[in-house]
């Protein structure tokens, strides 16, 4: 934008060279009493927040907000995807000497936010930063995206994330293949990335891009044992193969520092996540499943989270989820989970005592950064304070609870009652402070006798004002005369002109109003003098006695920390206590072996919205003889629902919760794996079929021994003899060449051939019982196989018009039985890659039948009822020349 000579004003040459350091970000300007932007800020900011666009004299653009409303328009602009910098007048205008000096104190974005209701209390507000790159240390950004490349044995990427608002951070180190798996973990809501980096378009709304060097190992490590004061990293718990993990950390804290030139004293210790400690659920697995997200965005739906959340405080809340979307793989630590929930399972009474406690304690984590960073109101310390004051019952319910688990014994030993701070806050604050420290009454009478004094003069001033002009009445014979008080001319004597011959010649004229004279008098002017100096005095005191107990408290932010993890896990283990007894799960037996065992399993959330009882349970067994299973049955009969709730129910047994089942044992899974519908990828141009092969590929690259794998319905977005083909293939290579368990539900029946070749695959079907012409849908699994689809029974079901039923049942049963062959088609020579499906004849009847089909011209379900009428005919001549 050229500037005008009318544009060099001081001010506007503060504001552009402060503008200039910012570039990015709208430079919210603080002009006395509002925050004034300028320029293109200034459009944007019009636009955005439907506020007045007006100019200045010399014609810039300005558009301005009110400091004391200027938290909901940041909100706004902040949600909006926007970088919002807060440039404030960093000293007093009346001192200063000419401009007053202006510095950018804190810069918003989505991930760096600390105000009370802008981000959810159930769910952290990660700010990640990605730092990838190939085993020599060279980045590459490319292998960020890669979503079929089996995990190399080392790691390739480092994650460092923070959650500002509650000072949680994490360093991860992964294959630069799963980096896709951690973002749609953490849903970040901003990415710190290297210059080179590709991540997908749904990672997060706000993305900043540093250098290269920021990214640096050896530097970031410095950086991380300067600020934690530690000599090297390996208290942290760092390994040899961590040095992306840490390079992140680095980049991610040089920015943060640019955001938040205050500092960040609430930011605990870094702590190492593992993945081998770690189920891996990856974002197709958590859609498909609708662990915490409804399966099509912007439809209502009820999601696992919302089955099992019972918690009763944020943390718990926000744990829940953690752990949710991270379940262990270690048998003897989901053990350990399991002997928590159990004991609050087994005494509903104490378990609902430490639920009551727990129930009204606040936000622990986030109260506590908010005062270490100096940003707690005196509200939020009170509710601190009433917070600490609830432990006590905590501590009294957690003991009778307590068992035998070891887990619940060490949340004992790690709760820290606070007693201290809650004195200390008690002895200070009111008992209902107020939201703004300029709202006064924010400290108890009696807590500082400075602060008694000036309250004193202030409050006795109206006795005297009272005093005084009662004797000044006496003194001028003036009944009507009273005392005021305004804030442009302070205390005055008012007089009516009726008695203006008796004003007293001591009395000096103020004001003249259209029906009286205000006065002053040298005794009102020293009484006002005296009052106005103790309420200045007062704020002062109060503001000074106020800003050391928020100090307090956050200089104890490690301890508010810890007993804040303590209640978040109490809240989650008595909440999955109430969640189980509520809904009828058991507890599972979790093991190192291979078998899966679920007997009368439900899906919790399909059983949720229905009538109790209702829901039809099924028994589910994998073993080794039986590792690969194939399901068919007509559509709606529950065959995915099946799928989704072997799936939920390895989540939530591994997580530490009860299932819902009869009895379950499992043994712990590595990698969960589902395929469970497909939708098209417009952004993207992937279709169906593109997404669902994606997928597959996936799952065919990253699956092991100890996966389960959960398919539904793969290869038919294309060609039926495709579809089959392809089938066919991915079941072959998880039977022969992964080995792991595996559930496939299928229309194509050609694949209940698969269970005579491969030796630990069996076939299920879902029944369905045929009464008069009608279908009766049981959702009960059985052993073997079914040659019936029952199409035509489920569009009617759907309500397709009558005459389109019953005219598909005539061409149905004349497909069945008078099937065209096309005289003179060209004859083709077999294909070798379909002999494993189609055993070569030569002299048998049906492949000369085969040969001289003409494919091209016959329907996908014309193709298949002659196919299955070849394979009778196949077997029949096989079968004669055996004899």
């Amino acid at each position: 934008m050229s500037v005008t000579l009318s544009e060099n004003t001081p001010l506007l040459v503060q504001y552009r060279e402060i503008k200039s350091r910012h570039r990015d970000a709208i430079l919210f300007f603080r002009m006395g009493d509002f925050y004034e932007m300028f320029f293109d800020d200034a459009e944007l900011a019009s636009r955005v927040l439907s506020i007045t666009l007006t100019s200045r004299g010399d014609g810039v653009p300005l558009a301005g907000v009110p400091v004391k409303a200027a938290a909901e328009y940041l909100r706004q602009l902040v949600g909006h995807g926007h970088r919002v910098a807060i440039c404030e007048q960093v000293e007093d205008p009346k001192k200063a000497k000419g401009l007053v000096r202006r510095e950018v104190v804190e810069t918003l974005t989505p991930g760096a936010l600390f105000e009370e209701g802008w981000v959810a209390g159930g769910r952290n507000n990660w700010i990640v930063a990605v730092n990838n790159g190939r085993e020599d240390g060279k980045a590459e950004g490319r292998e960020v995206t890669s979503p079929t490349a089996r995990p190399p044995s080392r790691p390739t990427a480092g994650i460092a994330a923070i959650d500002l608002t509650t000072g949680e951070f994490i360093l991860e180190s992964i294959p630069s293949g799963g980096v896709e798996e951690v973002l749609g973990r953490l849903r970040p809501a901003e990415l710190v990335l290297p210059p080179d980096a590709q991540v997908s378009p749904e990672a997060a709304a706000m993305r900043t891009f540093r250098e290269r060097w920021e990214f640096d190992p050896e530097l970031a490590g410095e950086e991380l044992a300067r600020r934690f004061q530690l000599t090297t990293l390996d208290g942290l718990g760092v390994g040899a193969d961590d040095g992306a993990a840490v390079g992140a950390a680095g980049a991610l804290l040089r920015y943060l520092a640019d955001l938040q030139p205050g500092g960040l004293p609430h930011l605990s210790r870094p702590t190492i996540r593992r993945s081998d400690r770690y189920l891996w659920i990856d974002e197709m697995t958590r859609r498909n499943l609708e662990l915490i997200e409804p399966l099509r965005p912007g439809v209502k739906g009820v999601t696992l989270l919302e089955v099992l959340d019972r918690t009763v405080t944020p943390m718990g809340a926000r744990l829940l989820r953690s752990w949710l979307l991270s379940p262990l793989r270690s048998p003897e630590e989901i053990g350990e989970r399991l002997d928590a929930v159990d004991a609050a399972v087994r005494d509903p009474i104490h378990r609902a005592a430490v639920r009551e406690a727990l129930d009204g304690v606040r936000d622990l984590e986030r109260l506590a950064g908010r005062a270490a960073a100096g940003r707690a109101t005196p509200r939020e310390l009170g509710a601190l304070r009433d917070s600490f004051f609830r432990l006590p019952a905590v501590r009294d319910g957690l003991q009778a609870l307590r068992s035998d688990a070891r887990l619940l014994a060490e949340l004992e030993l790690e709760l820290d009652l606070l007693s201290d701070l809650a004195g200390e806050l008690s002895a200070a604050l009111t008992d209902r402070p107020p939201a703004l420290l300029g709202d006064g009454g924010v400290i108890r009478p009696g807590f500082d006798a400075l602060l008694d004094e000036s309250r004193s003069l202030r409050d006795g001033g109206k006795q005297y004002i009272v005093a005084i002009q009662q004797r000044e009445r006496d003194k001028s014979g003036i009944p009507s005369l009273k005392i005021g008080y305004n804030k442009v001319f302070g205390y005055y004597i008012e007089i009516t002109h009726a008695h203006a011959a008796k004003v007293p010649g001591d009395y000096e004229r103020r004001q003249t109003l259209a029906t009286a004279e205000r006065y002053v008098t040298p005794e009102l002017k020293e009484y006002e003098a005296k009052v106005l100096g103790a309420e200045e005095r007062m704020a002062e005191r109060e503001a000074e006695l106020f800003g050391a107990l928020r100090n307090r408290v956050g200089a104890a932010i490690a301890r508010i920390q810890q007993t804040s993890r303590v209640l978040a896990r109490l809240d989650v283990w008595t909440a999955l206590a109430e969640t189980a007894s509520a809904n009828r799960y058991v507890r599972p037996g979790v093991s190192a072996g291979f078998d899966l065992e679920l007997t009368a399993s439900r899906h919790p959330v399909i059983e949720r919205m229905m009538p109790r009882e209702a829901f039809m349970p099924n028994d589910v067994t994998f073993d080794m003889p039986a590792r690969v299973q194939l399901i068919t049955g007509p559509n709606m009969a529950g065959k995915s629902t099946i799928l989704r709730q072997i799936g939920l129910s390895v989540i939530l047994a591994q997580m530490g919760s009860f299932v819902p089942c009869d009895r379950a044992s499992l043994g712990v899974i590595d990698r969960l794996f589902t395929r469970v519908g497909a939708s098209d990828n417009l952004a993207r141009g992937q279709s169906t079929f593109m997404v669902e092969m994606s997928e597959t590929s996936a799952i065919l690259h990253n699956a092991t021994a100890r996966s389960l794998v959960l398919l539904d319905e793969i290869g038919r977005g294309t060609s039926t003899y495709d579809g089959v083909a392809i089938a066919w293939a991915v079941t072959e290579f998880l039977h022969d060449t992964v080995g792991c368990k595996t559930m496939f539900a299928t229309h194509y029946h050609e694949l209940m051939q698969l269970p005579e070749r491969l030796q630990h695959a069996r076939n299920l079907n879902v029944a369905v019982r045929e009464s008069g012409g009608k279908v009766v849908f049981l959702h009960r699994l059985e052993p073997g196989g079914t040659d019936r689809s029952y199409g035509i029974h489920v569009a009617e079901l759907a309500g397709l018009p009558r005459d389109v039923v019953a005219r598909a049942n005539v061409v149905l049963k004349t497909l069945e039985q008078n099937h065209r062959v096309v005289a003179g088609a060209p004859v083709a020579d077999p294909d070798p890659g379909q002999l494993a499906l189609f055993a070569e004849a030569p002299p048998n009847p049906a492949l000369i039948e085969l040969q001289t089909m003409n494919l091209e011209s016959m329907t996908p379900l014309e193709a298949l009822n002659r196919l299955s009428e070849l394979q009778v005919k196949a077997k029949r001549q096989g079968g004669k020349e055996a004899k």
